[in-house]
């Protein structure tokens, strides 16, 4: 057998794996839609989307998930506000800053707490960050949205470092040593230079923090409370939509209008996830070029 046949064998087995992966993703997508949409010919998108009441199971039910989707964007825009300056400072620190041996520390840090599974750290929200809330701020329970956003914040921490370490490695050594030739110090390096350089790898790194905060489940199926109505403070109990679809769903009779609702509530979820893979590959290509037109 030529090299050349070895080669095309190759190509063509990465091609049928990747045709595997799309098929895959297909008919997930397709039994998604197919279970879902028929929703909507019970009770109108614009009802759906913003209604305020979700009383599934009442005579007659209410399918209104905008308390569910307030919960799932308050949690996860609170979680990025805590997860990205902690998830940023920390890749620079372990990037530019830290000496070696205390870098493969914090490194496998960050890789353990990456691995840590999510019942863990909802274990962790429950029992410790809970009580210490309910009796700091005097609160009648500890589970509610400042909780599953500290919680989220945690899980987020680790994708953010790691890929905007990645981003800020990949900068050329040639534009730091640049920038120390003419006189600038560290801090002028990193915040001047290499910061807007990994600009594009930083973006996509805040991204998918985000997505991972919002499409997980365990979590604040544990510690957000679990009430389905629209928070007013950031110490008021909240659902958002995976804790509902995983609270739910093992309950609900097959094909109901129930059943069809919490999978409409999957198609949501999946059109809010894919937003932000597409903002994310949007905002990594435009920094990218303008990062490039300007070193």
């Amino acid at each position: 057998m030529t090299r050349k046949t070895k080669e095309i064998i190759i190509k063509y087995i990465f091609f049928l794996f990747s045709l595997v992966s799309i098929a895959v993703l297909g008919l997930i997508v397709f039994s998604l839609f197919r279970e879902g949409l028929p929703i909507f010919g019970k009770v109108s998108v614009r009802d759906f989307l913003f209604g305020t009441e979700w009383y599934p199971t009442s005579d007659p039910p209410s399918f209104g998930i905008f308390p569910l989707i307030a919960g799932s964007l308050v949690v996860t825009v609170l979680a990025t506000l805590i997860a990205v300056p902690l998830g940023l400072l920390t890749a620079v620190y372990i990037s530019e800053i830290a000496p070696q041996g205390i870098r493969e520390i914090l490194k496998s840090v960050i890789e353990l707490l990456a691995g840590l599974p999510s019942v863990v750290l909802g274990f962790f929200g429950m029992v410790i960050v809970a009580p210490w809330l309910q009796e700091t701020f005097d609160l009648p329970t500890g589970l509610n949205v400042a909780n599953a956003s500290v919680i989220l914040a945690l899980m987020a921490i680790p994708t953010i470092s790691s890929i905007s370490e990645d981003a800020l490695y990949a900068v050329p050594r040639e534009f730091k040593e640049a920038s120390y030739a003419l006189g600038a110090t560290k801090y002028e390096t990193i915040v001047r230079v290499i910061l807007p350089a990994a600009l594009s790898g930083i973006s996509t790194a805040v991204m998918l923090g985000m997505a991972r905060a919002i499409g997980e489940t365990m979590v604040v199926l544990m510690v957000a409370g679990g009430a389905a109505a629209v928070p007013q403070s950031l110490f008021d109990p909240v659902r958002p939509m995976p804790a509902s679809i995983a609270a739910e769903m093992g309950e609900t009779p097959f094909r109901s209008a129930h059943y069809q609702a919490l999978f409409a509530i999957g198609i949501v979820l999946f059109c809010l996830t894919l937003a932000f893979n597409l903002i994310a590959d949007y905002v990594s290509h435009k920094f990218r070029q303008a990062g490039s037109g300007t070193l």
